[in-house]
């Protein structure tokens, strides 16, 4: 049984070496890619940075015109480090996310602000409604702790009408 069990895991490890072909290379964004395929062959020779053991580089045929537009292209093209070329795209999409967030949270502020300002002035015609019912004379009665209805003295009246006129030099503004 011995035998076996070495034989089985010499099969194994020799099979385990191919789970162990990575490409890597840079893609035309600037970003490093991990895979165990080859790469496109939009990718240019000088952007794979790995390749499985055993592979060699093999160069892409282009055409002579193909080739001498590219060239005209590359010297027209302005020249980027790579690190610009890597920072560009995951500034853009890192921008778009700040500013999305920024304006979630304006909105946020200004429906909270929109509500402050609402409850304000219902509250203040209120405050200016109760005014109004003291500054009549009328008797105004309240309910106490009890559950009683009692009418208000003179006191409780001014008390009363000093804490609505707060009320009104707050949210009356």
């Amino acid at each position: 049984m011995k035998p076996f069990h070495a034989f089985f895991a010499a099969v194994l490890a020799l099979s385990a070496t191919g789970a162990w072909a990575q490409w890597q290379w840079v893609d035309k964004d600037g970003r490093k890619v991990f895979s165990d395929r080859a790469p496109g062959a939009d990718i240019p020779e000088k952007s794979i940075l790995k390749r499985p053991a055993g592979q060699r580089a093999t160069p892409a045929p282009q055409a002579p015109a193909a080739d001498a537009a590219a060239a005209s292209s590359a010297a027209s093209a302005p020249v980027l480090p790579a690190s610009a070329a890597k920072g560009a795209g995951v500034d853009k999409e890192l921008e778009a996310k700040k500013k999305l967030a920024a304006d979630a949270e304006a909105a946020k502020r200004k429906t909270e602000e929109e509500r402050i300002t609402k409850a304000k002035i219902e509250n203040c015609a209120r405050a200016k409604q109760a005014k109004a019912t003291f500054d009549s004379g009328v008797r105004v009665s309240r309910t106490n702790a009890a559950g009683e209805r009692e009418v208000m003295d003179d006191a409780a009246r001014a008390t009363e009408a000093k804490r609505i006129q707060g009320i009104i030099d707050i949210d009356c503004r």
